[in-house]
């Protein structure tokens, strides 16, 4: 068992989860039911899948779930642009967001590469 809370990339999911909820809260009233509370459950679930994978009992279950997340950031990003697109946030917050998602996207590429190989018996 891992203890995910001391993984990088759940520190990262972190920082894009409090970036998320401080933006999705600026957006307007009707979309309450709509955008809003699907951008923050996909961004919940990055996080979430990280948890899960690392309460698994393989490397290749840990793998699973970090691919769910790194597709949870990728729906993430998608929202963002939406919201962008409909004036709900900034160019400048698009950005930092997709900068930020970009990041963690890479540390989790990396990470499912390091377990792979350890799978491997390669270091």
């Amino acid at each position: 068992m891992r203890s995910y809370r001391n993984l990088d990339i759940w520190q990262k999911s972190l920082e894009i989860l409090r970036l998320v909820y401080d933006l999705s809260n600026k957006f307007p009233e009707s979309e309450k039911y709509g955008l809003t509370v699907q951008i923050k459950r996909a961004v919940v679930s990055i996080l979430s899948n990280i948890a899960e994978g690392s309460g698994r009992n393989s490397n290749q279950q840990m793998i699973n779930f970090l691919s769910i997340s790194k597709g949870s950031a990728f729906e993430v990003e998608a929202q963002l642009i939406i919201a962008f697109e409909l004036n709900y946030i900034t160019e400048s917050e698009l950005n930092e967001a997709l900068e930020l998602i970009d990041h963690y996207c890479r540390m989790n590429q990396n990470f499912q590469n390091y377990l792979i190989k350890k799978n491997n018996g390669t270091k």
